[in-house]
């Protein structure tokens, strides 16, 4: 039944108004008039103090204890006059005291549930009135109070604490003896609480039921005649307490009455002395033996109480005998390794003093419950890894407090471990080594040895033994590479790093240090010659960087071969030698170097003649230039950079051969200078450039008497060209020079005649008359120049001189050139060289033709003597 009382008060008018009850307390007042009916004045005396308490402002509920989870106690917003919907937008909570929340709220219709089954009995101990308080929280922070009372049910009947009661009459009681009885207690309250006594019929005995002046019942067994043990020895008693609850619920108690008789014997054990075996592992309360002795009194006379006699403290704490059975018992635990037998005398007692005593002996039985102990007794911290199998490690002492074959241990290490375990002297076991060690594979370990007994079952204990690997060095370094291989460009600076070499030992400490050094080779001057190494480079000690010690130049080194080595700084120290290349790379630092046309001292170059009939593509000449430098840095390309006539010649890209571009025309000068560039091919390209002079003329003559005529123009410009006398000094000095040019060109000449005429004596030199042909001229070539792999270009051209007049006439026919060095022309091929008559004619120009003619081989030279 669920009950509730509510008053609410209205903030609007300041009156006090008492609200509609709800269908709630409807039925519980229909509920109460129904129980008022039925006698059920106590929860009536509830419903009118829950409409009492309506008018003090809060609201209470009262439900029954023990309800089911989830049973619905009431309707707390509608109870309180709350909306609902309002509630849902700004949100309503239970607030409870307590660790266990017994109701919760339903926030969306508002239901107070049970949450949790609810013992009245548990919560509210001898409280006549249980009551739990809620509070419950609107949004708007307003608290309302509520009160739960939990009703009592009849749920629990009368008990007695002791169901077993026992109580010993001499026979010689007198009638009407009252004896105290326990007190029968219930849980419950009220009407359902404990309201009488009963009990069984027995014309010796009656019951008196006396109330105290807190309202509990008590009762006393009175003796109603006389007893007699002769007659009934035991009279067995029920008790019975009842309560008021509906159904009536009970309790009952044995009340066992012993008629006691006159003492005039003493008890006797049923033997001197009782034996018994136990296993040390029993629990506490574990029953060992009985012992039983006999009394032939009757009655209280022959009620015999058993103790032990004079026993020790500790034995105490582990048996215990039960004073009216004589049951032996543990109470401790028994331990085989601390006592295995013990000897206990026990002494049987009746009421009237008189006692006899027996021995109990009990045999402790041992069971596996130790494990084995290892104790390190001594261990080494570390072991070489040269140590030879069977060096001892640790010595360990292993034990097991227990017996037998529980005692027994042996001892294991893990199989793929290098050691071994080798028993000593009893317990005693040493840790030897079983193969060789290796540190650098391994540098220590955690070696688990494990102690085993052979008891059922078995135990085991373990411990951990740390054994550390010294080093030893047997390890020389180990370079990262087979062979090194290393690159530098040219021109670097002084201390550069150049390539760096590294090596790891495996070995430890000391013995793993590696220090780098170089390899010298040995020269064959011995040992005051100086390994360009030496000088070239050197080497971090410490980290293997080699540096550079002065600069490289690639067109003198290209390549640098040594050898390091690398030690470690154990004793004797180990090593290991490594080769290392350092390539020299080339940088663009040279300029093209012009071979040919050779410049003068004072910058000119020869002349080259081409004649005004050459068709375009006509060779004229071919400038050869080489480069000290590499790669692309040595990538020549040509371009003609000035002309005088531009579009008359052009310069091959990449051969360097100067040919006509297109046909000689009359108005084209007989002078022609040009300015070829060589260019390499680096970054930044480096250049030179050479003047070359061409005349254009048909026949010798015409060349001469240009040539002349271009020699007074200039003259005359230098005069200032205002009829200016030249200065008498650089005339002198002018002259002084021609002279001595014309001198040697003259001894050369002839000195050449005279060797090719020598030469010649077996054939025609000379034909009669002007003319003459010169026939048999060795062909001449370039000489490569030492370390440049070039290749000049030869050329031949065919020239002839014929002397019909004072003016001779130079021929030149089609050029016959190829791209390789000639060696030598056949002795067939005859080569017209100028007569001496002819030279002397032109004497008077002041013209003269220097070097080599137009002869396969030569190359014509001409100077202009001013």
């Amino acid at each position: 039944m669920i009950q509730r009382s509510q008053t609410l008060y209205s903030n609007s008018d300041k009156r006090k108004q008492r609200l509609r009850p709800s269908a709630n307390w409807e039925l519980a007042m229909a509920a109460a008039q129904r129980l008022r009916d039925g006698g059920g004045r106590a929860l009536l005396y509830f419903v009118l103090i829950a409409a009492w308490e309506a008018a003090s402002g809060q609201i209470r509920y009262s439900i029954p204890e023990e309800m089911e989870k989830g049973a619905l106690v009431g309707n707390i917003v509608k109870d309180l006059g709350l909306d609902l919907k309002g509630l849902s937008d700004r949100g309503i909570r239970l607030v409870s005291r307590g660790r266990t929340p017994y109701f919760a709220l339903n926030a969306e219709n508002g239901y107070l549930y049970i949450a949790e089954r609810i013992d009245r009995e548990q919560i509210c101990v001898r409280v006549q009135k249980c009551l739990l308080n809620l509070q419950i929280v609107d949004g708007k922070m307003k608290v309302f109070a509520v009160e739960v009372e939990v009703t009592d049910i009849n749920d629990n009947a009368p008990f007695f604490q002791e169901e077993q009661l026992e109580l010993k009459l001499s026979e010689i009681t007198t009638a009407g003896t009252g004896f105290s009885l326990q007190e029968a207690r219930d849980e419950d309250v009220g009407v359902n609480s404990l309201q009488g006594y009963y009990l069984s019929s027995d014309k010796h005995f009656s019951l008196r039921v006396q109330t105290g002046t807190d309202g509990d019942k008590y009762a006393e067994l009175v003796l109603e005649r006389a007893l007699d043990r002769e007659e009934q020895a035991v009279h067995d008693l029920i008790l019975t307490a009842t309560d008021g609850g509906d159904p009536v619920r009970s309790g009952t108690a044995h009340i066992r009455v012993i008629v006691l008789d006159a003492n005039d014997n003493a008890p006797v054990f049923s033997q001197p002395a009782y034996k018994v075996s136990v296993l040390e592992s029993v629990p506490i309360g574990t029953l060992l033996l009985t012992v039983n002795a006999t009394d032939l009194d009757e009655g209280i006379n022959a009620e015999i109480t058993y103790s032990f006699w004079k026993i020790k403290e500790k034995r105490s704490q582990i048996f215990e005998v039960d004073s009216k059975s004589g049951e032996l018992s543990t109470v401790g635990y028994l331990d085989y390794e601390n006592t295995a037998f013990y000897e206990l005398e026990v002494q049987a007692k009746d009421m009237g003093d008189l006692f006899s005593r027996a021995k109990i002996l009990v045999k402790v039985i041992d069971v596996n419950d130790n494990v084995p102990y290892i104790a390190v007794s001594s261990l080494l911290s570390s072991v070489s890894e040269d140590s030879p199998p069977g060096t001892v490690i640790a010595l360990l002492n292993v034990h097991d407090d227990d017996s037998g074959e529980n005692g027994e241990v042996t001892c294991s290490v893990p199989a793929n471990l290098p050691f071994r375990l080798q028993k000593s002297l009893d317990n005693y076991y040493s840790l030897v080594t079983e193969r060789p060690l290796d540190r650098e594979l391994v540098s220590g370990y955690n070696v688990t040895i494990t102690a085993t007994d052979r008891g059922n079952p078995p135990l085991s204990s373990s411990t951990t033994v740390s054994v550390q690997i010294s080093d030893r060095n047997d390890n020389a370094p180990i370079f990262s590479q087979k062979s090194y291989t290393s690159y530098v460009r040219e021109n670097n600076p002084r201390g550069a790093l150049v390539c760096q070499v590294r090596a790891s030992d495996p070995d430890w400490g000391e013995n793993a240090r590696v220090t780098y050094s170089l390899l010298l080779p040995l020269l064959p001057g011995g040992e005051g010659s100086e390994s360009p190494v030496s000088s070239s480079i050197s080497i971090h000690s410490e980290s293997g960087a080699v540096y550079a010690l002065r600069s490289f130049d690639y067109e003198q080194l290209r390549e640098l071969r040594f050898q390091v080595q690398a030690q470690d700084g154990g004793s004797p120290p180990l090593s290991t030698n490594v080769s290392v290349t350092l390539w020299i790379l080339d940088q663009n630092d040279n300029s093209p170097e012009i071979l040919y046309p050779a410049s003068r001292r004072d910058g000119s170059t020869g002349v080259e003649l081409a004649p005004r009939s050459s068709e375009p593509g006509y060779l004229v000449t071919k400038v050869v230039a080489v480069d000290a430098d590499s790669g692309q840095n040595a990538w020549l390309s040509y371009q003609l950079l000035k002309a005088t006539e531009p579009g008359l010649f052009r310069v091959g890209l990449q051969s360097g051969e100067i040919r006509t571009a297109r046909s000689v025309l009359d108005k084209d000068a007989l002078k022609q200078s040009l300015v070829v560039l060589v260019k390499d091919n680096g970054q930044p390209p480096l250049s030179a450039s050479v003047s070359v002079t061409v005349v254009l003329a048909d026949s010798l003559p015409q060349i001469l008497s240009e040539l002349s005529s271009l020699s007074a123009s200039a003259a005359a410009a230098a005069g200032g060209g205002g009829g200016a006398e030249p200065q008498p000094g650089l005339t002198l000095y002018l002259g002084i020079a021609v002279a001595s040019v014309s001198g040697l060109f003259f001894s050369f000449l002839l000195g050449l005649l005279a060797l090719r005429l020598r030469r010649w004596r077996n054939s025609p030199l000379l034909e009669s008359g002007a003319s003459g042909n010169f026939s048999g001229v060795p062909v001449s070539q370039f000489v490569g120049i030492d370390g440049v792999r070039a290749f000049l270009h030869s050329y031949s051209q065919e020239a002839s001189l014929t002397a019909g007049s004072r003016k001779s006439q130079l021929h030149f026919p089609q050029p016959n050139y190829s791209n390789t060095l000639s060696s030598q022309m056949s002795s067939g091929n005859n080569d017209p060289f100028l007569s001496a008559e002819d030279i002397k004619a032109n004497d008077g120009n002041r013209d003269y033709v220097t070097g080599p003619f137009p002869i396969t081989g030569y190359c014509l030279w001409l100077n202009m003597i001013s």
